[in-house]
């Protein structure tokens, strides 16, 4: 079959019924809807697409015999497949809303410094005294209106795909090891002197992952790729006054756990996976340990 026939017959299949851009010739046995390879989950009979396993139908067992996974092997939970996505926006904006009204003394205690003085405090503040609670606190602050929302559109428009497709939990460790990863690198090789607040690390870690989840699914990369760039400008302007130590750190953290998500064999799944989210966490542990030897 030459490439024109191929992309014919690939044309007169339907879309899948939950990845609509990826053609299918397999059917549900029990809802009769189209279903790819990611969606297929085996029955006594053919095969049968998420929701007629998860509710149960025709498939003669509980609904627990066979939980539906996505792509990248978590179980698919029942519910808003925005849940995380929205608790982590609401957890910004909770965050930005104390900062408001506490004021600076709030926000001095809890952004990422590696060590300086910090005025109301006593003696020096930061990472290189003890403060690594700081790596985590600085992920929820932001430094103005147009700051949290230019994150949490990302967010918004980012996590929705990457949480349906990793599931829950690991959507969530993405989203934390990216944040910590850029931290750490803003630590490792910024000024201690300088202050640094925002989920930006987090939100570019979901960028690369986006980036390998398209990859893998052959999807169209033009979007993303499109959006990352015009980011990568603004990171990289003088003008903006941005962490771009940050954004880095969490773009690799993303890419490189992203890659260990999607790509993981499926017999060793949970290894490879939990392992690169360790393995980037290590390197982010290094990277605060060998700055803080260099600051005592």
């Amino acid at each position: 079959m030459n490439q024109d026939q191929d992309q014919a017959r690939q044309a007169a299949l339907p879309g899948c019924y939950r990845h609509p851009g990826v053609a299918t010739g397999i059917s549900c046995a029990r809802c009769e809807r189209p279903i790819c390879p990611e969606c297929m989950i085996s029955a006594s009979v053919g095969f049968q697409c998420p929701d007629c396993v998860r509710t149960g139908s025709g498939t003669g067992h509980a609904p627990t015999a066979s939980r539906p996974r996505t792509l990248a092997g978590g179980l698919l939970s029942a519910g808003d497949p925005q849940l995380v996505t929205k608790i982590l926006i609401g957890l910004n904006a909770v965050m930005f809303l104390v900062q408001e009204v506490v004021g600076d003394r709030f926000t001095d205690a809890l952004f990422l410094l590696g060590r300086a003085g910090v005025p109301g405090f006593y003696g020096p503040q930061g990472l290189a005294e003890g403060q690594w609670y700081r790596l985590v606190t600085s992920m929820f602050l932001h430094g103005g209106v147009v700051h949290i929302l230019f994150n949490m559109l990302s967010l918004w428009w980012l996590g929705g795909p990457l949480e349906a497709a990793l599931g829950r939990a690991r959507y969530l460790a993405l989203y934390v090891v990216s944040g910590l990863a850029g931290g750490a690198l803003t630590y490792l090789i910024a000024s201690p002197l300088e202050p640094s607040l925002g989920a930006s690390g987090a939100i570019f870690g979901l960028f690369g992952a986006m980036a390998v989840l398209m990859r893998r699914m052959k999807y169209d990369m033009r979007p993303v790729i499109g959006l990352l760039v015009v980011n990568l400008i603004l990171t990289f302007n003088p003008w903006m006054g941005i962490a771009w130590q940050a954004h880095l750190g969490g773009l690799a953290a993303g890419v490189l756990v992203g890659i260990g998500m999607v790509y993981a064999p499926a017999k060793h799944r949970a290894l490879v996976q939990w392992g690169s989210c360790a393995l980037v966490l290590a390197a982010s542990v290094a990277m605060v340990l060998i700055r803080t030897a260099e600051l005592t």
